[in-house]
């Protein structure tokens, strides 16, 4: 409660701001222009052309959002910190627009960031108990990268504790939930879950993910940034309505991000709109290779940075697309076993044939099926349905024979190494030591779903287990990469891979290659264990994906870009009006 206090006392201290007189103000509105600018659905090259006109300023966007957080962010708990100089910062941005001084397009722009990001001026909990309040010693590349191009960092958004890398089976920890501030809610039903099994105060819509998606589909800021390590970005954005760019790994500087593993860590843009992930996108991959982190080499920039080139109507004529239908729409059974796997329900289905007529109309060329080599495969020992990642009590050791141990070493090595980053500062210097807190503070509300996670990490031993993990590492890149989606777009001659919602978030995690998602359909929500009857559970939102090989977000975008402007069914959520 008190967290709760300070963040609505922040909001309400800001938003007064702007009931104060305004002849002070650094940047004076054209006299005769309409002052009814609102921020609700509006895209960044919208509230650009509004700053341009005089109908708006950086600040007035701030104090817009500011309200609309201090009005629906107690039902909806999207945000863990709000900057309380954010409206400072954004009439810095006006002043600088004054005086000719535009940085780019956005510059004056309010967007958030994932709390697990690096912020000099404000905390970084990731949130864990153990961070509360914690202001690291060092900015994020990503971060300065925002800054340097004129954003206004409005606030922290919740997010999955440690990026959901903390309770796996026999009780793995929720989506959307962590110590400090509970779980979040999605705005295309913002009630708890009711059923007697599941009534802990989690959303009977999913949120999706480590990252969130609920304060930018609630217009809370203009658009955020999240991280993945497999699935964190799409899958919230599947859930919340948005646009994204899972990017490729090394597009964006992993430098001051709370980590599991850099194998496959990346963060990324998540918008409304195409156009706001691409604009996101350039600002946050930055001018040049980051020092801190040599993966940023790995792929060439465009000219500027400029990703909004490759937005093009009519980018789906002639694109070779494939639908790997085994598995990801339709069940497949893996070798050696009696029952099938994965597959779509009958209204996801719709949605996935009525995406497929559409890009047909524009001009794509579909190849189905196109299987994924290493999903068809009859080899038990190669194929992907049969090596999963190692997580929960049931694969600590001893017992992960035939998973990768990719992720649960990886988080020992990059934690305790970003841990170290920290100087004597850091609340807790070793994830033993993170362990220990928590059992020390269960009373205080760590560990709701205990800590396997952390647990079957810790017990790794990064000399003697790594040839282990070099192995299951090399798996991953073969299964996933080789033998999978580079496969497949080869055998088929392939500009992309066309996925179902955020299904294939997990094959193009490992070997780190991007994907681009973009809002569509409605599906119902009808668990395996149904609802009480009489609660009407709304649809859930559901988003078509494109995934194509490293470096291949330009194409990516081109094909999204062509795809949401033959669509456009994106819709705000009822409520928050």
């Amino acid at each position: 409660m008190k967290r709760v206090f300070i963040l609505f006392s922040l909001i309400t201290a800001a938003v007064s701001l702007y009931g104060q007189s305004r002849s002070n103000a650094l940047v004076q509105e054209v006299p005769g222009k309409q002052r009814n600018f609102n921020v609700v659905e509006a895209t960044i090259p919208e509230m650009q052309a509004a700053m341009k006109q005089g109908r708006v300023t950086s600040r007035g966007l701030v104090v817009q959002y500011l309200a609309r957080i201090a009005l629906y962010n107690r039902r909806l708990n999207g945000v863990i910190t709000v900057n309380p100089h954010a409206v400072q910062d954004a009439e810095e941005r006006d002043h600088e627009r004054a005086q000719g001084k535009v940085r780019g397009p956005l510059h004056g722009i309010p967007i958030a960031l994932k709390d697990n990001i690096h912020t000099v001026d404000l905390p970084t909990t990731g949130g864990a108990l153990a961070f509360d309040g914690f202001v690291p010693p060092y900015e994020a590349t990503l971060t300065k990268n925002l800054r340097d191009a004129g954003a206004v960092i409005i606030a922290k958004t919740t997010m999955t504790e440690l990026a959901n890398w903390v309770a796996g089976g026999p009780t793995p920890m929720q989506g959307g939930y962590n110590a400090l501030v509970g779980f979040s809610m999605n705005p295309y039903d913002p009630r708890r879950d009711p059923r007697e099994a599941t009534f802990d105060g989690r959303p009977a819509l999913g949120t999706g993910g480590s990252s969130s998606g609920v304060g930018t589909t609630a217009n809370f800021w203009a658009a955020n940034v999240g991280t993945e390590t497999s699935g964190s970005i799409l899958s919230p954005a599947n859930q919340n309505m948005l646009a994204a760019i899972k990017p490729t790994v090394g597009r964006i500087s992993r430098y001051g991000i709370i980590p599991i593993t850099a194998d496959q860590d990346t963060a990324g843009p998540m918008a409304k709109t195409v156009t706001d992930a691409a604009i996101l996108f350039g600002a946050l991959e930055g001018p040049a290779p980051d020092p801190d982190d040599p993966a940023t080499q790995k792929c060439p920039r465009p000219p500027g940075r400029d990703y909004t080139r490759f937005l093009k109507a009519d980018g789906l004529k002639g694109a070779r697309i494939g639908v790997p239908r085994a598995f990801y729409f339709d069940t497949a059974t893996p070798p050696g076993e009696k029952e099938p796997r994965g597959g779509l329900h009958e209204d996801q289905k719709n949605v996935m044939a009525e995406a497929i007529a559409i890009l047909k109309q524009r001009g794509a060329i579909i190849v189905d099926p196109a299987d994924i080599p290493s999903v068809v495969s009859k080899d038990p020992l190669n194929n992907l349905l049969q090596w999963n990642t190692c997580s929960g009590l049931e694969n600590a050791k001893g017992k992960d024979e035939s998973c990768s141990v990719v992720f649960k070493y990886g988080m020992k090595r990059d934690f305790n190494k970003w841990l170290a980053s920290l100087g004597p500062t850091a609340p807790v210097k070793t994830l033993t030591e993170l362990r220990n807190f928590n059992l020390a503070h269960t009373a205080a509300g760590a560990i709701k779903f205990g800590q396997s996670q952390l647990d079957i990490s810790d017990e790794m031993d990064l000399n003697a287990d790594r040839a282990r993990y070099e192995a299951d590492r090399a798996k991953d890149l073969d299964l996933a990469g080789a033998q999978g989606i580079d496969s497949a777009l080869k055998k088929y001659k392939l500009d992309a891979l066309l996925f179902p919602g955020a299904t294939g978030a997990a094959i193009s995690a490992k070997p780190g290659y991007p994907t681009v998602i973009v809002p569509f359909g409605r599906v119902s929500n009808a668990p395996d264990v149904p609802f009480p009857e009489g609660f009407n559970a709304k649809p859930a939102p559901f988003g078509v994906s494109f995934t194509g090989t490293a470096c291949s977000e330009p194409r990516l975008l081109e094909l999204a870009y062509a795809f949401e402007h033959a669509t456009k069914r994106r819709a705000p959520p009822f409520s928050t009006p």
